[in-house]
C-alpha cells in the first residue's frame, strides 16, 4: 500500500459547506436518475411472476349466469301444432382445482426463477448507476482539473511572451523568442475555449443523472490512499466473475428458464385432472314456474389427441430456444472473465502510473524552475520554458486523468464480480476533502 501525493491544482474553489461529495451526489440520483427508477418498476413488475405462477396450482372459482327467452314450435304427427313461449334463467357456481397438470408446476418453477431475475437485473441496474455518477462526477473534476492547467499554462506563456518582448526591446533577444511565445499563446487560448467547453458538456451529463447541477464538488485530499486490489490475484478475480458476474446471473436464470420452457411444451402430450363442483339454481317460466336447484362434485379427466402439430412445433421451438439459452450463458462467463482481467489490470497498472506521474510531476517542476534560471543567465532560450511549462501542465493533467481512471477501475473491478455496492462507493467518498470544485 503506497501513499499518492496528490499534486493537483484546483483553483476554482467554493464554500466548503456548498461542495457535495460522490455519496451525496449518488443519493441524489438514486431518487432522480429516470433509468434507474425505470429499473425500480420494471423490479416490481417482475415479482408478479411468482404469484402469477403460483395461481395455477390453486383453485379458481366462478359465477355464471344466464337468461334465455324460449319460442318453439312441437307439431305431433297427425296432431295439432303446439307453440311454446317461455322464459328460463339461472345462475352457476363453479369451483376447480387442479390435480394433474404438470406444465403449471413447471410453469411455477420458471416464475421463481423469473423472480430472481428482475432481482439480479435490478442489481446490475444499481451497480450501472454507481459507475455512471461516479464516472460523471469524475469527468467532471478531470474536465476542471484540465481547464485549470490551462488556464495555468496561458498565464504563464502571457508572462513569457511580455518577458520575450522587453527583453527583444532591449536587445537581449531575438524576434524569434517573441514569435514563438506568441505563436504559443495563441495556441493555449484555443486549448482554454475547447477545455471550457469540455467542462460544460460534463457538467450537464452529471446534471441529467441528478435532475439539477451542484454547486461545487468535493475534489481528492493530497494525502488519499488509493488500495491495491484485494486479494491481490488475478485468477481470484477471474474464478469469483466466471460464477458471481450479474451478467452471468442473469443469463443462467435465462438458461434454467428455456430448459423448464421445454418441459412446459412437452407437457401439453400429457393429460390433466381436475376436481370441479357446480352449485346453482334455474327457473323455468312456462304455464307454472319450475324450480330447481342441484350441486355436483366430480373428477375431470382431458386426453390430449391432437392439436394440428401445434404442441410437437412449440417443443423444437422451446428447444431451440434452449441452445441459444446456453450459447449466451457461455458467451457471458467469457465476457465477464475478461473484463475482470481488464480491471484488475486497470487498478494495478493505474497505481503504477500513478506513482510514476508523482514522479515525473516533481521533475516537470524542478526542469522548468532550470530553464527559467537558464534563459535569465541567457544560457536556454524561450523555446526551452515554453516547453518546459506545457510539460509541468499535461504532467499535471495526466496524473489527474490517471488517478481518476484507477478509482473507476477499483469500482468496475468490484462490479465484474457482482459485488459493488454503496460501501465501495463510501470507501471512494472518504479520500475527498471539502475543498471544492465548481
Amino acid at each position: 500500500m503506497k501513499k499518492i501525493a496528490w499534486l493537483l491544482a484546483f483553483p476554482l474553489f467554493a464554500s466548503p459547506l456548498s461542495a457535495a461529495d460522490l455519496m451525496q451526489v449518488y443519493q441524489e440520483a438514486r431518487d432522480n436518475d429516470p433509468v434507474f427508477a425505470a429499473a425500480r418498476a420494471t423490479l416490481e413488475a417482475g415479482r408478479e411472476k411468482a404469484p402469477q405462477g403460483r395461481a395455477g396450482l390453486l383453485p379458481s372459482l366462478t359465477l355464471s349466469g344466464n337468461t334465455v327467452w324460449n319460442d318453439s314450435e312441437v307439431e305431433p304427427r297427425g296432431g295439432r301444432t303446439i307453440n311454446n313461449q317461455y322464459n328460463t334463467n339461472g345462475y352457476q357456481l363453479t369451483l376447480s382445482q387442479p390435480l394433474f397438470r404438470w406444465q403449471n408446476w413447471v410453469a411455477y418453477d420458471q416464475a421463481k426463477l423469473q423472480v430472481a431475475q428482475a432481482e439480479a437485473n435490478f442489481i446490475q441496474a444499481r451497480q450501472d448507476l454507481i459507475l455512471r455518477v461516479a464516472q460523471a462526477y469524475f469527468d467532471v473534476l478531470y474536465a476542471s482539473e484540465n481547464l485549470s492547467a490551462v488556464r495555468a499554462n496561458k498565464e504563464a506563456t502571457a508572462q513569457q511572451l511580455e518577458l520575450a518582448k522587453k527583453t527583444f526591446e532591449v536587445g537581449t533577444a531575438t524576434i524569434t523568442d517573441t514569435h514563438e511565445a506568441q505563436a504559443r499563446f495563441d495556441l493555449v487560448t484555443a486549448q482554454e475555449i475547447a477545455a471550457e467547453s469540455e467542462l460544460e458538456i460534463r457538467r450537464q451529463s452529471l446534471q441529467i443523472l441528478l435532475g439539477r447541477m451542484p454547486d461545487s464538488l468535493a475534489v481528492p485530499r493530497k494525502d488519499a490512499v488509493l488500495n491495491p486490489p484485494e486479494p491481490n490475484r488475478l485468477q481470484d478475480w477471474i474464478d469469483a466473475a466466471e460464477k458471481d458476474a450479474l451478467p452471468v446471473q442473469i443469463q443462467l436464470a435465462q438458461a434454467e428458464i428455456a430448459a423448464r420452457e421445454v418441459d412446459k411444451q412437452r407437457a401439453g402430450h400429457y393429460p390433466t385432472v381436475d376436481i370441479v363442483a357446480n352449485r346453482g339454481k334455474a327457473k323455468t317460466f312456462n304455464n307454472t314456474a319450475i324450480d330447481s336447484d342441484y350441486s355436483n362434485i366430480g373428477l375431470q379427466l382431458n386426453i390430449p389427441l391432437f392439436q394440428g402439430g401445434l404442441t410437437t412445433s412449440r417443443q423444437r421451438e422451446a428447444g431451440a430456444n434452449r441452445e441459444a439459452a446456453r450459447a449466451g450463458l457461455e458467451s457471458a462467463r467469457r465476457n465477464a472473465t475478461l473484463a475482470a482481467r481488464q480491471h484488475y489490470l486497470g487498478v494495478t497498472n493505474g497505481l503504477a502510473q500513478v506513482n510514476a506521474l508523482k514522479a515525473a510531476l516533481i521533475s516537470s517542476q524542478s526542469a522548468l524552475e532550470s530553464n527559467k534560471l537558464g534563459y535569465e543567465v541567457g544560457v536556454r532560450i524561450n523555446i526551452d520554458v515554453l516547453n518546459a511549462e506545457n510539460q509541468l501542465y499535461v504532467t499535471r493533467r495526466d496524473l489527474a486523468k490517471a488517478t481518476f481512471d484507477t478509482l473507476m477501475a477499483q469500482l468496475r473491478l468490484k462490479a465484474a464480480v457482482g459485488a459493488l455496492g454503496e460501501d465501495d462507493l463510501a470507501r471512494i467518498n472518504s479520500l475527498l476533502e471539502p475543498r471544492s470544485v465548481q
